[in-house]
């Protein structure tokens, strides 16, 4: 069985990012959508220094940062990276991973920036799973070389890549439900999810729903579901159109009962000192017409 560990208290964050890229001995592939953090920046000098081969993917749509984006990637080839700017600029690429030697991965649903390794509530999964490695390497040269195709086949059943996948892995989560679903995400404005969400709560299954502040007195930011207890799933994908439907998106599914009760015992925690949010305010906002194009916090992001 794969060696895997959730990284949920913020300040293991950074370090997990730190460790993974120090232990890089080959080669390094990273999706990286924001990046103002000096220490990630030069880690990866190091690991090039040391005769690491690293390769970074950058989107070209974020909106408010398309100079500091041009710059970032200007300042990475200029250490010796191999930067990729991904082929479709009319589509946010917002998955947000790291493989090293092709043989450990994390996936994330924070950005690299101050304020996701101090202030948000936001969820990383470090892995040694071979199969997770290697797909997330064949999604990477995919998306380099064929952007804004079809998402490859025969990718590992664990990763759930947006916005291909979105909408039937994410609703069949939803409808597997047969007592509970937990569920952090602040953006849950799409119909068609939320008319899952309501039949799953007609049929008898308790759905608990963490929304804007509601994750231990922190921003939410990373998106995570609990279905039944039992299986799990963390990452980028949001319940909102933009996701389902346009965004490069990635989660990662998990059933090992251990990882799965840490995630749940840190939600139930954050529940106990602020109630979660119901369902209802958030299809109430839906009907008054919230967009969450226009409201978006990685569209407003300073580099604080």
């Amino acid at each position: 069985m794969a060696a895997e560990r959730l990284i949920l208290a913020r300040e293991q964050r950074r370090d997990t990012f730190l460790e993974l890229i120090g232990a890089a001995r080959q080669r390094i592939i990273l999706s990286m959508f924001r990046c103002t953090d000096f220490k990630i920046m030069d880690a990866l000098a190091d690991a090039q220094e040391r005769g690491v081969s690293v390769e970074l993917l950058l989107t070209q749509r974020a909106k408010g940062w398309e100079k500091r984006i041009r710059e970032l990637g200007q300042y990475l080839e200029s250490m010796g990276a191999k930067v990729h700017r991904y082929g479709e600029p009319r589509i946010k690429y917002h998955a947000k991973y790291l493989v090293i030697d092709g043989s450990r991965a994390l996936i994330a649903s924070m950005n690299l920036m101050k304020r996701y390794f101090e202030k948000t509530s936001d969820f990383l999964l470090a892995t040694d799973d071979p199969d997770v490695a290697a797909s997330l390497e064949r999604l990477f040269r995919h998306d380099i070389e064929h952007p804004g195709q079809p998402v490859p086949e025969g990718l590992s059943p664990r990763l759930v890549v947006g916005p291909e996948m979105s909408r039937a892995r994410l609703g069949g989560m939803i409808e597997s439900a047969r007592k509970s679903l937990v569920i952090a995400d602040h953006r849950i404005t799409d119909r068609d999810m939320i008319v899952l969400l309501e039949k799953a709560e007609q049929r008898g299954v308790r759905v608990v729903i963490f929304g804007k502040n509601s994750l231990a007195r922190f921003k939410s930011h990373g998106r995570a579901m609990i279905v039944d207890g039992a299986r799990a799933m963390i990452g980028s994908i949001s319940m909102a159109p933009p996701c389902m439907d346009l965004r490069r998106e990635l989660a990662v599914t998990f059933d090992a009962p251990g990882l799965v009760a840490e995630l749940a015992r840190f939600l139930d925690e954050s529940r106990a000192r602020h109630p979660a949010e119901t369902l209802m305010p958030v299809a109430v906002a839906v009907e008054s017409g919230h967009d969450d194009e226009h409201d978006d916090e990685d569209e407003k992001e300073s580099d604080e």
